[in-house]
C-alpha cells in the first residue's frame, strides 16, 4: 500500500474509529508547557505498519506511557488506517499502554500509522545531596523487586548480587556498585539480535555476558532486585543525535532499529536514579575504533551515565511478560517494538522488513 492510498483509505476509517489529539496539557497536567527555555524539547514518532496480508491480523503499537513531570511529558496520539478496529489499551500491572489493531482476513493490504507527539527533558540526580523523598509504597516496591520470567532473583542472581556487593554499606554504594561490576564485566556484542533478550540466568550460567541494552540494563535491574533495591527496566528508542558528541548515543531520522532500553534503582532520598550501564558499552565498541575503558570519552560516559540520562529518548514502558490483548501467542518479555499476529503465528518484531514498519522521529521547533 503506497502512502497516497494509505491516507485515502484511512481517512474514513480514522473518522469512524476515532483518532488520538495531540495536547501540550490534560486535566491532570493544566500547568504544563514545554519551554526550550527550561530545557524541555518536543518531538513526535510516527510509526508505520504494513504488516503482509495473511488470514486475520493483529498489530500492537506500543505509545509512550511513562510520565514523569520533571523529565518526560506525553501530549497525545493521533492514528489512521485501514483496520475493522483500533483500540488503545493500557496494562493493568505496569500501565504500559498501546494501540490494539485487527484486520479482518479479507484486507488485502492492512495498514496503520501512529504519530506521538511528547516533551522531554535531560534528566539529572545529584547523589551527593539526598532530600526528602517519600518512600515506596509496599505494593511498589513488591512490583520492582519480584522476579520476572527472565529477571529472576534466587540462585545464581542472587549470589552474584550478594558477592558483588559485599561490604557496601548504604544503597546507593550497592546501587553504584552492581554498575561498575556490569560496566567492568559485560561486553556488547554487536551480533546480538535487536537489543537482547534480557535472559540474565543464562548470561550468568553461562559466563557469557555479552549482548545489548536490553540483556546488559536487564542484568543490572536482576542484580539489584536480588540486592533488595527496587529496579526497573524502562524501553523505548532514541528520537534525536547525541548534543554531547556521542555519535554512537543517538539517532535521528529513520528509527526503526534504534530501540534503546534504560534501568532505575530506586534509592531513599533519592528516589527513582536513571542508570545506563549498557551504553557505556556501547561507547566503547562504538564510538571508534580501538577503545577502552580507560579511555578519557569513556571514563566520561561511565561517570555521567550512574545517575544521568540525555533525554533524547522516549521512553514507553517499563513493563515486564506481558500478554498482549486479543492475543493467542505467549506472552512477551518486555514491549519495546511493535509486534504483530496473523494467521501463520507471531511476526518477527526484530525484522522491520519482514514484519514491515518503519519508525521516524522528529523534533519540533515552532
Amino acid at each position: 500500500m503506497d502512502r497516497r492510498n494509505f491516507l485515502k483509505t484511512s481517512a474514513l476509517a480514522a473518522a469512524t474509529l476515532g483518532a488520538g489529539r495531540f495536547a501540550t496539557a490534560d486535566a491532570a497536567n493544566a500547568a504544563f508547557a514545554p519551554s526550550p527555555a527550561h530545557g524541555w524539547r518536543v518531538f513526535e514518532v510516527t510509526t508505520r505498519v504494513e504488516p503482509a496480508a495473511d488470514g486475520a491480523t493483529r498489530v500492537w503499537v506500543p505509545l509512550p506511557s511513562v510520565e514523569e513531570t520533571a523529565w518526560i511529558r506525553p501530549m497525545g496520539n493521533l492514528w489512521q488506517g485501514n483496520a475493522a478496529s483500533v483500540q488503545e489499551w493500557r496494562d493493568p500491572v505496569y500501565s504500559a499502554r498501546l494501540l490494539a489493531a485487527r484486520w479482518d482476513a479479507g484486507e488485502p493490504a492492512p495498514g496503520l500509522e501512529v504519530v506521538s507527539r511528547f516533551a522531554t527533558r535531560d534528566r539529572a540526580v545529584d547523589l551527593g545531596s539526598p532530600g526528602k523523598v517519600a518512600p515506596l509504597d509496599k505494593a511498589t516496591r513488591k512490583l520492582y523487586t519480584q522476579a520476572t520470567e527472565m529477571l529472576p532473583t534466587d540462585g545464581i542472581v542472587r549470589k552474584t548480587a550478594a558477592e558483588i556487593t559485599q561490604g557496601a554499606k548504604t544503597d546507593l554504594d550497592k546501587a553504584r556498585a552492581i554498575y561498575e561490576w556490569i560496566v567492568d564485566n559485560t561486553q556488547r556484542n554487536p551480533e546480538t539480535r535487536g537489543c537482547g533478550l534480557g535472559d540474565i540466568r543464562f548470561m550468568l550460567e553461562t559466563g557469557d555476558l555479552s549482548g545489548k541494552c536490553a540483556d546488559l540494563n536487564a542484568l543490572y535491574v536482576g542484580l539489584a532486585r536480588a540486592a533488595g533495591l527496587p529496579a526497573r527496566d524502562v524501553y523505548g528508542v532514541r528520537v534525536a543525535d547525541s548534543r554531547f558528541g556521542y555519535r554512537s548515543l543517538g539517532k535521528s531520522g529513520d528509527i526503526s532499529k534504534a530501540q534503546h532500553c534504560r534501568a532505575e534503582v530506586w534509592l531513599a532520598g533519592f528516589g527513582w536514579v536513571p542508570v545506563d550501564p549498557a551504553d557505556v558499552r556501547k561507547v566503547v565498541l562504538e564510538e571508534k575504533p580501538g577503545l577502552t575503558l580507560q579511555d578519557e570519552v569513556v571514563v566520561a560516559a561511565r561517570k555521567k551515565l550512574f545517575g544521568a540520562w540525555e533525554m533524547n529518548w522516549l521512553a514507553y514502558n517499563v513493563a515486564h511478560d506481558l500478554k498482549l490483548p486479543g492475543s493467542t501467542g505467549a506472552k512477551i518479555p518486555f514491549l519495546m517494538y511493535p509486534q504483530g499476529e496473523n494467521a501463520a503465528g507471531r511476526l518477527d518484531s526484530l525484522d522491520a522488513a519482514s514484519f514491515v514498519y518503519t519508525l521516524s522521529a522528529k523534533e519540533i521547533t515552532a
